[in-house]
């Protein structure tokens, strides 16, 4: 049983919170126990990130919305740390430019571990502090300082795949795990009924703003797959041609397809007939039963129409979701990859991040935060489409039905799969 993370919401002192907060980042320590320090520098990318730019933003996050604010006379580690270590908080200032983190050769991986030992330390002075007038606000932005590394956790990984998968080497991130014994079920359709839902985070816990308001929405009667695709089903699309027909793709996706040379999901080549693909434990055969990853929405899109079928509105995902328990294979199994479904398993949650058609935009009612923290989610509302359920890096205290990921259409180096929907 994975241990909840406890909320800002709940009747607990912000030592409470301090012991979440050492337990998330001493875990994203540990992930990069098995990494040399040369891995920790380079981006493989514009859209990744270097390991020990990971390190050192999560810290940034706490040292700048926590402790300048809200800790008396501290100081900052280093006064140029701001400007690195900034993703794209425009209010907060200057920030290095976001391709050009893997030419940050300094400050050395010793000295981003130095900046976060003296973060926790002033943490832990924070949160062990008496309560005072700005204690609400405190615990708030701690809990979002918690989940804000829980989703570079997953970044760190994928990041790493990205930059392993480059090396002719195809070096491995650590050994496989060995699955379960699982029966790859036959697919299914679930039928929930017409009629109102409500969508949105409700009730107590944590949830980032683009999960609010809580709002009804009429649904007519809809099916959605029992699982999602394996990789036996989208090679039937390969070996079908589906890359080679335009009548299967949105026009900008056969553009894509066309000028990046696209002809199956990204990580696998083919070997002597055999489909394999570069995995965190390194160059493996590719597992027909296993749920497909790293395709964009544009071949998720392309999939569905080749199958006769569509992709589920993000409604309708949460809809079904919603009446499932969110257990599934998560960051916490050490597998860092997807696998077969058991019998009678939805894989609703973890595995792998499931597009929908839904565009990325605000429910009704929605108001960014008031003041930097406002440009978290509220700004990328354009222009992307909405992915639900998680996947087998992203932390299990870290996922819920109501959860919305986002990414844009051509992006796939994220563990993305396919569900369908009817």
């Amino acid at each position: 049983m994975n241990r909840p993370l406890h909320s800002h919401s709940d009747a607990l002192s912000r030592n409470g919170l301090l012991e979440d907060l050492r337990r998330v980042r001493k875990l994203t320590i540990r992930l990069c126990d098995p990494l040399q320090a040369e891995d920790c520098v380079v981006q493989s990318a514009p859209e990744t990130s270097p390991a020990k730019w990971h390190l050192a933003h999560t810290t940034w996050f706490f040292e700048n919305f926590l402790l300048v604010p809200y800790l008396q006379k501290y100081q900052p580690f280093h006064p140029r740390f701001g400007f690195l270590f900034n993703s794209y908080y425009e209010s907060v200032g200057e920030f290095h430019p976001r391709p050009q983190r893997g030419l940050l050769s300094r400050p050395s991986l010793e000295e981003i571990k130095a900046y976060r030992d003296y973060v926790d330390q002033h943490m832990g002075k924070l949160l062990e502090a008496p309560d005072t007038a700005d204690a609400g606000e405190i615990r708030a932005r701690a809990t979002l300082g918690i989940h804000h590394e829980q989703q570079h956790q997953e970044l760190l990984l994928t990041d790493i795949k990205h930059l392993f998968a480059c090396n002719p080497l195809k070096p491995a991130y650590r050994e496989a795990i060995p699955p379960d014994a699982l029966t790859n079920p036959p697919l299914e359709w679930l039928r929930p009924p017409a009629g109102m839902y409500a969508f949105g985070h409700g009730g107590d816990g944590f949830a980032f703003d683009n999960e609010a308001p809580r709002h009804r929405r009429y649904l007519d009667e809809f099916s959605l797959a029992s699982r999602p695709v394996t990789n036996a089903e989208y090679i039937e699309f390969i070996a079908a041609g589906g890359y080679r027909q335009p009548t299967l793709w949105l026009s900008d996706g056969w553009r894509k397809v066309n000028e990046a040379r696209w002809t199956a999901p990204l990580y696998w080549e083919q070997q002597d007939g055999e489909w394999w693909q570069m995995t965190l434990a390194g160059y493996r055969r590719v597992e027909p039963g296993a749920p497909v990853c790293h395709v964009s929405y544009y071949e998720a899109d392309a999939f569905a129409r080749w199958a006769g079928k569509r992709l589920p509105t993000e409604f309708e995902w949460e809809a079904a979701a919603s009446m499932e328990s969110p257990d599934g294979n998560f960051l916490e199994s050490g597998r860092f990859h997807p696998q077969s479904a058991r019998d009678g398993a939805s894989q609703f949650f973890g595995d792998v991040w499931e597009w929908t058609q839904s565009a990325y935009s605000p429910y009704p009612g929605y108001r960014p935060p008031a003041g930097a923290l406002g440009e978290y989610n509220g700004k990328f509302m354009v222009s992307q489409l909405v992915l639900r359920g998680g996947s087998c890096v992203t932390p299990a205290t870290h996922i819920r039905a109501s959860y919305r990921n986002f990414f844009y259409p051509q992006d796939r180096w994220q563990f993305m799969g396919i569900r369908l929907a009817a």
